[in-house]
Formats: C-alpha cells, sequence, structure tokens
C-alpha cells in the first residue's frame, strides 16, 4: 500500500446525498468495463436523490474478504449486496483501504426504487461520493477537481449512468470530438455557458408504473451486442449531440425538443427491435405522449417529453411555463398515473456531504 495511504482514521460517519439524473441524449450499449458505446448528456436532477451514510470503522485484522453491512430505508437489502460487493471489486485497485475497514452503507430514496427513475444512479454516485470523502481524510494533497473526477469514475464501475450525477447542472459522459476534455471513463460539466432559457428547467416525472422494470439496464444494454441498428444507433447519437450542444448554447428551445423526444423514442425503438426485444412503453405511456403532441400544438408551449428505459414519462419545460404545465398535468394527466402519482423536480446541481 503507497505511503500516502497510512495515516487511516479509526471511525466515522460520512452522509452525503446524489441526485438521478435525466438523459436528453441516450447512452445505450456498453463495452467493457462500464463504457460507454456512444456519449450522452443528462439533466442532472435535484429532488430525485439517494441518502447515504457511510459508518466506517477500522478492522483488527485486515482479511481477504470486503466487510459490509447494507440497509436500505432501515433494512437489511440482501438482493443489493451482490452489486455492492461487485462493486467493491472493481474500485479496489483505485481505493486499496476498502479491505482495512468494517462499512455500515445506510441508503434511502426520494422516489420508488427500480421504477425507470435511475436509482442505480443516484445510489452508486451517492456510495462514490461517500468513498471519495474518506479518501480526503486519508490522503489530503487530493484537489477538489480531481476528487470530483474520481468520484465520477469509481460511480461508473458501479453503474455507468451514475457518473454524470456528481456534478450539474448538465453533464457529458463519452468521448465527443466537440466537448472539450469529455473522456469515457468518466463525466465531465458540460464546458459552455448555458443560455438562461435552460437555466431553471423542469422535470416532472409522470409515474405511469411503479412497479420494477420488465428488463434490467444491464440487459437491455447488451441487447446492443450483434443488433442491427446499433452501429448507426451510436453514430447518431453522437450527431444529436453535436446539435444539443449548440441548442445549449444558442437557447433554440424548438430544436431542443426535436432531438430530446426523438433520441426518448429512438431509446424504446431500439429495445423493440432487438432480440429479445421488449416494449417497456405501457398504454398510458402513449396516451400521454399524445397528450403532450396536442397541448403543444395548441398552447405554442415549450413542453416536451423524454423517457428512460421504462414506462415514466418525463416532462421536460421551461420554469416560466411550469403554472400552465402544472395545472395541464393535473387536470389531463394526473388521470395516466398510477394512483395519480408524479414527482416534480428540477435541474440541479450534483452531490453533496451533510
Amino acid at each position: 500500500m503507497s505511503s500516502e495511504f497510512l495515516e487511516l482514521p479509526n471511525e466515522g460517519k460520512i452522509i452525503c446525498t446524489s441526485p438521478s439524473n435525466i438523459a436528453l441524449v441516450k447512452y445505450w450499449g456498453k463495452r467493457p468495463v462500464q463504457l460507454p458505446e456512444n456519449p450522452s448528456i443528462s439533466f442532472t436532477l435535484n429532488t430525485c436523490k439517494t441518502s447515504t451514510s457511510l459508518t466506517y470503522k477500522k478492522r483488527d485484522v485486515v482479511s481477504k474478504d470486503f466487510d459490509f453491512e447494507l440497509l436500505f430505508e432501515g433494512k437489511p437489502k440482501p438482493d443489493f449486496k451482490p452489486k455492492i460487493q461487485s462493486f467493491f471489486e472493481r474500485i479496489e485497485e483505485y481505493l486499496p483501504f476498502l479491505k482495512q475497514y468494517t462499512f455500515t452503507i445506510e441508503t434511502s430514496n426520494t422516489f420508488p426504487h427500480s421504477s425507470g427513475i435511475a436509482s442505480s444512479a443516484s445510489g452508486m454516485s451517492a456510495l462514490a461520493f461517500c468513498l471519495m470523502q474518506l479518501e480526503k481524510k486519508i490522503n489530503h494533497d487530493i484537489e477538489d477537481e480531481e476528487l470530483l473526477q474520481k468520484t465520477s469514475f469509481l460511480a461508473r464501475l458501479g453503474s455507468g449512468s451514475a457518473c454524470r450525477s456528481i456534478e450539474g447542472p448538465i453533464t457529458v459522459w463519452g468521448k465527443h470530438h466537440e466537448i472539450e476534455n469529455s473522456n469515457d471513463a468518466f463525466a465531465i460539466k458540460f464546458p459552455h455557458k448555458i443560455h438562461q432559457n435552460f437555466e431553471k428547467y423542469c422535470d416532472t416525472i409522470l409515474l405511469i408504473d411503479k412497479g420494477e422494470k420488465q428488463v434490467s439496464s444491464t440487459v437491455g444494454h447488451d441487447l446492443m451486442h450483434g443488433h442491427p441498428f446499433a452501429e448507426r444507433r451510436f453514430e447518431q447519437a453522437a450527431e444529436n449531440l453535436t446539435k444539443l450542444k449548440h441548442v445549449l448554447i444558442s437557447g433554440d428551445m424548438d430544436s431542443f425538443i426535436e432531438v430530446v423526444e426523438s433520441e426518448a423514442l429512438t431509446l424504446h425503438a431500439m429495445m423493440m427491435t432487438s432480440l429479445p426485444y421488449f416494449i417497456l412503453m405501457k398504454p398510458n405511456t402513449l396516451s400521454v405522449i399524445n397528450k403532450v403532441w396536442g397541448y403543444r400544438k395548441k398552447t405554442g408551449s415549450k413542453l416536451c417529453f423524454t423517457l428512460d428505459a421504462g414506462a415514466n414519462v418525463h416532462l421536460l419545460y421551461p420554469d416560466s411555463e411550469k403554472e400552465e404545465v402544472l395545472d395541464f398535468i393535473t387536470s389531463e394527466l394526473v388521470a395516466y398515473c398510477q394512483n395519480g402519482q408524479y414527482i416534480c423536480d428540477k435541474i440541479g446541481l450534483g452531490a453533496k456531504i451533510l
């Protein structure tokens, strides 16, 4: 172990939160280990987040196994443990102190787990952020910028999209020739000034179906191997990121709507044309999309939708339209939500220590 890890604190507790994020250009398809086949760009959310507390205690005897206990919303969650185990195995070479400690990880979400809101993104980014705060206590020389970059790098090894949750309000993950310093290994903050049109964007998530997803993200990504349209899709994502870069700088909201909705439908088209094939939308998802199109045509609103790999609909709109859009949701869209439930969110700034 390198000399910088000699001063290990005996025990302590770190608490942080990290939000989910919603991709505008979707990452779908990966190569080992957790590297994206195409670049993506996302809004970091604010309200949909995971709170994680990491209690650490130095072990008297170091064993060859990791030692951790996991509580989700106050109760043991044995089915999460293998995911944390494989995460620790992947990151141990970058955090060589892991086996020196017994950890208790307590975590809770502000939104339903596995419902198509990226809980693995917020959960893994929160855990990575806690672990990097512990590294900072051990290695005092680590600069803030390096800390954020390494946190994003580690989060990616837990869940690809988690790397985009560390900073905000807009992050890019994946090498792209027009985005300076963009990288497959970690996400970066969008490096340009964002037009004021996009500064206070809202995201209201309509919970169409709160059940477990029909297909896990890992399985979904694997379906891109040998997919007949995969190569063209990866090119299209890069082209759309170029378009979106100019849109976010210029404030062109009509082009924003076009790219974002097209990306959402393309993601679902890739699932419908893979083998095996899946339809992740529900009838109510399609009803909402048609309602949004009708509302936009009638009012000239800048409201648009996007989807993750699930049935829920993210409604994106400028803060200036908040009142009208919420009226539209309560009068016309809430009927399509499971138990009438939706979450009002907006773009946020990423992980933070509590």
